[in-house]
């Protein structure tokens, strides 16, 4: 999955134009218009991947010590797989072979490389231009292996505003209720309602 990813970003890099490079999956909806969005990344002193140091089997209990002593426990990092790059950090992500060689080798079976690979590499190399948080909203609530999905009946303007505002996070050192550009899992069943009430509430056709 990490070398799909660095391909699809290789391909897109081949287009000096593009600056910032996100990855959204089939079950990603926008949950602002295209200018907001566009606007809200161009701005943005830093680059948004999930990172963080989790205890437990599914957390540190994933680390391989045979990375050491490129990769220590300490390093470790977990997050969501939903990047947003700029060009910098994109083409440093293609061009490495001292990291993803370790994960090729020792992230197997139980080790997710998706979870692990990105948060880790950054967090070592690239902190302090990172935000250490992720565009895309998702509801783990209920626990489980896999994040809730919404179908026909979950979709509601409450629900889309709790995802459009319902936060608080920093962004280029202020604190905003604008947090999450994109939100997932969302079944193919939810689009009927969403493009009743996704005009009206994101302004998609002002």
């Amino acid at each position: 999955m990490i070398e799909a990813e660095r391909r699809l970003l290789a391909n897109a890099l081949l287009d000096n134009s593009n600056r910032r490079f996100i990855l959204l999956s089939e079950a990603c909806i926008p949950l602002f218009n295209f200018p907001t969005i566009y606007n809200y990344l161009m701005k943005s002193t830093k680059t948004f991947v999930e990172a963080y140091d989790l205890q437990g089997l599914v957390g540190r209990g994933r680390y391989n010590k045979l990375m050491k002593p490129q990769i220590k426990l300490r390093q470790w990092r977990k997050g969501s797989q939903w990047f947003e790059l700029d060009r910098q950090l994109a083409i440093e992500i293609v061009a490495d072979n001292k990291y993803l060689p370790l994960f090729k080798r020792f992230c197997k079976a139980t080790c997710c490389s998706d979870e692990h690979y990105l948060p880790t590499f950054v967090s070592m190399k690239f902190w302090r231009r990172n935000s250490n948080r992720s565009l895309t909203w998702v509801d783990w609530s209920k626990g489980g292996l896999h994040p809730a999905k919404f179908g026909r009946t979950k979709v509601t303007i409450d629900l889309l505003k709790k995802m459009r505002n319902g936060s608080h996070c920093m962004y280029n050192g202020k604190t905003t209720n604008i947090c999450y550009l994109f939100a997932r899992k969302f079944l193919p069943s939810a689009l009927d309602r969403l493009l009743r009430v996704a005009p009206k509430l994101m302004n998609f056709y002002s």
